[in-house]
């Protein structure tokens, strides 16, 4: 699968509906699990965590490691750059631990977080992506919307923490095996996974000339095959489609109604810019709808996602971009109230 991240068009999809094992790449729900946490003041980026003796017993040198001792204390920040750069299991279980009390409390959250972004499809049980008999599934859509979240949600965290070359710790080098950064122009992540029944997958995203896409891939035969699909797929998107401003950061798009509200419509807005992606060659013209689910509640806090714009270009899937209210909107006073009625009984 891949998707324009500024148009939430789709590019290219297989199969992005079907259920697969996302190994490793389940990290990056963790990952995006402790970005909210330290946005939410949960946790700190210099906060430690001591790996356990019953995480030492489950998880000491298991799999990808990044040499973690029993008993040594990490902070949050070494954690993240483990989990995001060499794709340690140590690290991810002793974060997971550390900041939720315990691994099942730290799947639960896992869970919620994959439900709030809309990931129906998915299912979290470990906090690694370590085999699980299958309790652990995902699908390219849903990964979709996690790395949509996190580059949009986090953008200083994500360029602090992805994209990176490797990592050393307690005397052991360890590169990254992204196949894509450093190699492609622009990219910066996200994050591999392999095991034997999973395959090779690989969730990731580049960025050139303020275009971002994102990319899934799940069960390649072969890390190598994985590679060249990875570079192919994502200088595809970049080549093949002409990029047409459609509405830039802040541009007011349309009005919408607000029942109760201290004025009867708010203005909205696109939250970034939104560039079109039309394949080249092509003379084909996008249509464009706001829709929403209203008429709106009041109040609404000016910067809040009260609706989307639809936007649908021939042969591909419908995108949809958040809006957000251009302003505040106070809840009506009993003379507004009744001036409201008067509008609704008379038109």
């Amino acid at each position: 699968m891949l998707v324009d991240l500024q148009s939430g068009q789709t590019l290219h999809a297989d199969s992005a509906d079907r259920r697969f094992i996302p190994a490793s790449i389940t990290k990056v729900m963790s990952i995006f699990v402790a970005f909210e946490m330290l946005k939410a003041g949960e946790i700190r980026s210099d906060q430690t965590f001591t790996m356990s003796e019953g995480v030492a017993d489950d998880w000491y040198r298991t799999g990808s490691t990044m040499f973690l001792e029993p008993g040594e204390e990490v902070s949050v920040d070494l954690l993240l750059r483990g989990m995001a750069s060499v794709s340690a299991n140590d690290a991810s279980t002793v974060l997971a631990e550390g900041a939720a009390g315990s691994i099942d409390d730290w799947v639960a959250r896992m869970n919620a977080a994959a439900r709030d972004l809309g990931m129906t499809q998915s299912h979290f049980a470990t906090p690694n992506g370590w085999p699980d008999e299958g309790k652990t599934f995902t699908t390219a859509n849903d990964l979709a919307k996690l790395a949509s979240a996190l580059v949009t949600r986090h953008p200083e965290l994500y360029a602090q923490y992805f994209g990176k070359e490797g990592l050393r710790h307690n005397g052991f080098a360890q590169a990254n095996h992204d196949p894509i950064s450093g190699v492609l122009p622009g990219a910066d992540g996200i994050k591999t996974g392999y095991t034997g029944q999973a395959g090779h997958g690989f969730l990731g995203s580049a960025e050139r000339d303020g275009t971002r896409l994102i990319m899934v891939l799940g069960a390649v035969e072969t890390e190598e095959q994985r590679a060249k699909m990875a570079r192919d797929l994502m200088n595809w998107g970049f080549d093949s489609f002409d990029r047409r401003l459609l509405f830039d950061n802040g541009a007011q798009i349309g009005s919408i109604r607000v029942q109760n509200g201290a004025q009867g419509n708010v203005n909205v807005e696109a939250a970034s810019r939104i560039n079109l992606a039309i394949p080249k060659g092509s003379n084909e013209l996008a249509s464009i709808a706001i829709h929403y689910e209203g008429p709106l509640q009041a109040p609404i806090a000016v910067g809040e996602v009260v609706a989307h714009l639809q936007i649908d270009v021939a042969g591909s899937p419908s995108a949809r971009v958040p809006l957000v209210a251009s302003e505040d909107v106070a809840e009506a006073g009993p003379f507004r109230r009744i001036a409201n009625a008067f509008e609704n009984w008379f038109g």
